[in-house]
């Protein structure tokens, strides 16, 4: 099995919306791509406590795959690539870890 863990930091503000309500945009698309790619196992996306110490990400994502192919597949579709490229627009930074349990 492969985990899949994200952490992004986004910008105050983008395209009309504040930062919680990108976060909140972010957690239901990457949360509705598990119904799309057949390959995601477990998708969960958290989005951080608002007032927390600013040392912390304001989103994470949790996912499991079967193995490196399917990883592949799910980074590969087509509604992967979309929800990545509105998250490139309005991050500020990311972090990522892959690992085999």
């Amino acid at each position: 099995m492969i985990k899949h863990i994200v952490f992004f930091n986004l910008v105050d503000e983008a395209e009309g919306k504040s930062k919680l309500e990108l976060a909140q945009n972010i957690k239901s698309d990457l949360e509705n791509l598990k119904s799309l790619i057949p390959q995601i196992i477990k998708i969960e996306v958290g989005i951080n406590v608002p007032n927390l110490p600013n040392t912390n990400w304001d989103i994470s994502l949790y996912s499991e795959f079967e193995n490196l192919e399917d990883l592949d597949i799910y980074q590969a579709h087509p509604a992967h690539k979309e929800v990545a490229g509105f998250i490139g627009k309005v991050k500020t930074d990311r972090a990522a870890v892959d690992y085999e349990v």
